[in-house]
């Protein structure tokens, strides 16, 4: 299996999927959202391996989000949007074995929601989560909202997305969207220690209790879907356009103007 995008290489048990766009800060087009669910369900029902690392290459990334440079009214791949949105989700809720989000710097936008998403979340002392959608013409309509509200409080993830501001490992550990943050010399060690202890669980007792623990908010995937074609059809309006726009111009949008 071929892949260009991610990286993937399994350590002791450990599936580490790596998404391998530094020069774009780990933001994911078409291409990186297939490779990532053929990376997720090869690793997700490959019985010699026992818990999923998503991690980002090199040093100031995770992921952040959508790249803009394949957005223009739509992304560059297919799905609702030019983005397999709601298949990569999916994916990371329903393979059997635990996903743990290595988040060593960025975790913006999409690339927050993904960790909003994942089983677990170890983060460094440099990582920085946050959204942007309302700065940049934008939002998830499924679990990126709906989800979060889950994980951080209804309060926090309403402060998230209408205020857009960045919040450091520690207090992502603290409002409850990751459970440890490690020096960050120490976080690639620290992934694959938890990772090898999950190996040492029972595969069956554990891919039973991802499903209890996703079962009570698996109607939200029906919720992303009619939301994605929602934001489909706002991505067609100038107010989403302008975000794009202001963004390659390096100023501040002027989404009112173009309000309806």
């Amino acid at each position: 299996m071929e892949f260009s995008d991610i990286l993937y290489d399994v350590r002791n048990g450990v599936a580490w999927i790596t998404i391998n766009r530094p020069d774009k800060m780990n933001a994911f087009r078409g291409q990186t959202c297939d490779e990532l669910i053929r990376a997720l369900n090869k690793a997700g029902y490959d019985k010699a391996v026992g818990a999923i690392v998503l991690a980002g290459a090199g040093e100031r990334a995770f992921c952040t989000g959508g790249d803009q440079s394949a957005h223009e009214g739509n992304y560059d791949g297919r799905g609702t949007i030019g983005l397999p949105m709601e298949e990569l989700h999916t994916a990371i809720r329903d393979v059997p074995k635990p996903v743990i989000a290595r988040v060593q710097g960025f975790a913006i936008g999409g690339g927050n929601v993904l960790c909003t998403i994942c089983d677990l979340t170890i983060c460094s002392e440099k990582a920085q989560f946050g959204q942007v959608g309302p700065k940049m013409g934008s939002v998830d309509p499924g679990y990126g909202t709906a989800f979060l509200a889950r994980v951080v409080g209804e309060k926090k993830a309403r402060e998230m997305w209408y205020m857009c501001r960045r919040y450091s490992g520690a207090e992502a550990v603290a409002m409850g969207l990751a459970n440890v943050c490690v020096p960050h010399d120490q976080l690639d060690a620290e992934v694959q220690k938890w990772g090898e202890e999950l190996c040492e669980r029972s595969p069956t007792a554990i891919a039973i209790a991802k499903r209890s623990f996703n079962m009570d908010t698996a109607h939200q995937a029906g919720i992303a879907g009619m939301g994605m074609y929602a934001l489909k059809l706002y991505y067609d309006t100038e107010e989403s356009r302008e975000g794009v726009r202001a963004l390659k111009e390096k100023r501040k949008p002027e989404f009112r103007k173009h309000a309806k």
